[in-house]
């Protein structure tokens, strides 16, 4: 657990912010690839990275700050509020507004929409996995009590090594196992990249997949509070938002396989 990599003055560098600015331009980085052997110019995704940041910094913090006002921000200065750097996003979030802006943003420059979120879907795994090694970091979306051999333990004051606590409770590493869950489907989507049939078949497929990996993931967390507990002592809010995003993604899959893929703008 490293939450600042360095402090120089009043000037602390996050390791989560770095680590999801990281993921950021790595995901650009092979959509642009992707965006040219569709028949794309490459620069013409570094063109919506202001609409795929913004839209998903705010959406992922919107969601967060709306999933624990009560408990962290409620009369807090708006500095707090939007303190990103810090951690505190909800991935979910940032997936509905990156999708949100970006498609204002393909639907202002008359783009072929569905093309260009296949470009994109690998990245938001790959951009997933430094996200969660940001939050390995920051302590954050920890697991629960784990008596595995590759169980981690946090330093006194984290939630699971209270103050008063003689030893700190070990806990599975549920921030890696999503890191690694989303790297091998990040493999998997670029290969059915290589593959697709129709326009929308690779973003479809992200939704279907990751759907899957978030509801196996929240079986190993452990940090809910009571403001997110499982619903109804079973499912918890990922799990729920899960199987929304999963009848989204087939949902699509069956409305667009009719649609012939394209290599050309």
């Amino acid at each position: 657990m490293k939450p600042i990599l360095f402090t120089v003055g009043e000037f602390s560098l996050h390791t989560f912010g770095v680590l999801v600015a990281l993921g950021f331009m790595a995901g650009l980085w092979v959509a642009s690839r992707n965006a040219v052997k569709a028949g794309f110019n490459g620069e013409f995704v570094y063109d919506l990275a202001p609409w795929l940041i913004g839209g998903g910094l705010l959406g992922a913090r919107l969601l967060y700050v709306l999933s624990y006002w009560d408990r962290d921000f409620a009369g807090k200065p708006l500095g707090e509020v939007f303190a990103v750097w810090r951690g505190g996003l909800v991935f979910y979030g940032g997936l509905i507004g990156a999708t949100a802006f970006t498609l204002i943003r393909l639907r202002m420059m008359r783009q072929p929409v569905w093309r260009v979120a296949d470009c994109l879907a690998p990245s938001i795994a790959l951009g997933h996995v430094f996200g969660r090694l940001g939050c390995l970091a920051n302590g954050c979306c920890y697991g629960s009590p784990a008596d595995v051999a590759w169980a981690i333990r946090y330093p006194r004051g984290h939630e699971t090594f209270p103050l008063a606590a003689l030893t700190p409770t070990a806990v599975h590493p549920a921030q890696l196992y999503e890191a690694a869950l989303n790297l091998a489907y990040f493999g998997v989507l670029l290969w059915l990249f290589r593959r697709r049939r129709f326009d929308g078949q690779v973003f479809a497929g992200y939704l279907i997949g990751y759907a899957f990996i978030r509801t196996v993931a929240e079986l190993f967390r452990g940090d809910y509070s009571q403001q997110s507990a499982p619903l109804a002592g079973v499912f918890t809010p990922g799990q729920t938002t899960s199987a929304l995003i999963l009848a989204c993604g087939l949902s699509l899959w069956w409305w667009l396989r009719k649609r012939p893929v394209s290599f050309q703008p």
